[in-house]
C-alpha cells in the first residue's frame, strides 16, 4: 500500500472540480476533503498499514488541517483555489483513486462550512483539539472511520 504526498492528494481534489458548473474548492474545503481521505483510507487499509500521506493533520479552530497544505494555499484566503487541468494521477493506485473519487463525490457536495461543522462533531477532532500538540493521529482516524464505513466497502478495496 502506497503512501503519497499531501500535495498529490490535494491536487487530485483540485483536478476534480468543475468551475464551469460552479463546483469550486476553497482551502477550507480542501483541508476537510484531505482529512476525510486520510481517515477513510486508514480505515479501509486496516491495522497498521501505511497512511495515505505522511504530512501531519492537526485539529485547528475550524477543523482538521494539514498545515503544509494550508500554507501552500493560504494566499488564496477564503477564495477558490485554481482548478488543475490535464493532470496525470496514474501514480495513485487505482483502488486508492476509486476511494478518492468516492470521497469527492460524497463529501464534495457539501459546503466548506458544512464540512467544518461535521468535523467538529467527530471524535478525531474532538480528542485532538485540546491536546498540546493538536495532532490527529492515524490510529485515531482508523478507529473512528472503521465505524463509518461498511465491511463490504473494506472488502472491495482489498479485492481490487
Amino acid at each position: 500500500m502506497t503512501t503519497y504526498s499531501a500535495d498529490l492528494i490535494a491536487d487530485f481534489f483540485r483536478a476534480r472540480t468543475n468551475p464551469e458548473v460552479g463546483d469550486l474548492l476553497s482551502n477550507l474545503k480542501l483541508q476537510k476533503l484531505c482529512y476525510y481521505a486520510a481517515g477513510i483510507i486508514a480505515a479501509v487499509r486496516q491495522n497498521d498499514a501505511d497512511p495515505l500521506f505522511v504530512e501531519s493533520i492537526e485539529a485547528w479552530q475550524h477543523g482538521p488541517v494539514i498545515p503544509a497544505e494550508y500554507h501552500r494555499f493560504k494566499g488564496y484566503g477564503s477564495g477558490d483555489l485554481p482548478h488543475l487541468d490535464n493532470q496525470d494521477f496514474e501514480v495513485i493506485e487505482p483502488k486508492d483513486r476509486a476511494i478518492l473519487d468516492d470521497i469527492y463525490n460524497f463529501y464534495g457536495q457539501y459546503s466548506a462550512w458544512k464540512l467544518r461543522n461535521m468535523t467538529h462533531e467527530e471524535q478525531p477532532w474532538l480528542a485532538s483539539f485540546n491536546r498540546d500538540d493538536k495532532q490527529i493521529y492515524v490510529h485515531e482516524l482508523r478507529e473512528y472511520f472503521a465505524h463509518e464505513i461498511t465491511q463490504e466497502y473494506v472488502n472491495s478495496y482489498h479485492a481490487a
